[in-house]
C-alpha cells in the first residue's frame, strides 16, 4: 500500500457538487494499492499514520502524533499512486490492485482507523471523479509504502 500523507488545517472531497468528505486539522491520506497487499500491510500503516509524530509541540518540535492533537483523517482512494511513467508518455497502472480488491482493503483501512480511536475518519468515494481540497499545512507531505 502506498499513501501520500499530508498534514492539513482542512481537507475535503466534491463529488458531482456534493461534499462527500470533510475534515478540519488533521491529516489527508490520498491512498493506493497494490495486488500484493492485504490486511497486513493496512493494519501497519493505519498504526504507523496515527502515531507519526509529525504535529509540533509547545515548541515547535514534531513531537505529537494525530493521537495526540485529537486530529481528524480524510482517506482518499488513489489508484494513480502506483502509476509506472518509466516507458513512453502514458503511464502504466498494471501494479494497481483490481477495484474488487482495493475497495475492501481501503474500507478495512477505514474502519480500523476508527478502531484505534482517531475522532473522525473522512473518506472520498471509492472510483468516482473526485474535487480534493487540501490546504497543506507546514506544508508537511510524507510518502508511506508498505513494501519500503
Amino acid at each position: 500500500m502506498r499513501i501520500l500523507l499530508q498534514r492539513v488545517s482542512y481537507g475535503s472531497v466534491v463529488v458531482s457538487g456534493e461534499i462527500v468528505g470533510e475534515i478540519g486539522m488533521g491529516l489527508v491520506l490520498l491512498m493506493g494499492a497494490t495486488h500484493s497487499d492485504g490486511e497486513a500491510e493496512a493494519t501497519k500503516l493505519a498504526q504507523k499514520v496515527i502515531n507519526l509524530r509529525i504535529f509540533e509541540d509547545t515548541e515547535g518540535k514534531f513531537n505529537r502524533s494525530l493521537l495526540d492533537v485529537e486530529g481528524e483523517i480524510l482517506v482518499v482512494s488513489q489508484f494513480t499512486l502506483y502509476a509506472d511513467t518509466r516507458k513512453g508518455r502514458r503511464p502504466s497502472f498494471t501494479a494497481a490492485a483490481r477495484p474488487e480488491v482495493a475497495k475492501p482493503l481501503i474500507e478495512f483501512f477505514v474502519a480500523h482507523l476508527r478502531s484505534l480511536g482517531v475522532k473522525k475518519v473522512a473518506t472520498g468515494r471509492f472510483g468516482a471523479s473526485m474535487q480534493v481540497t487540501i490546504h497543506n499545512q507546514g506544508p508537511v507531505t510524507l510518502w508511506l509504502d508498505s513494501a519500503e
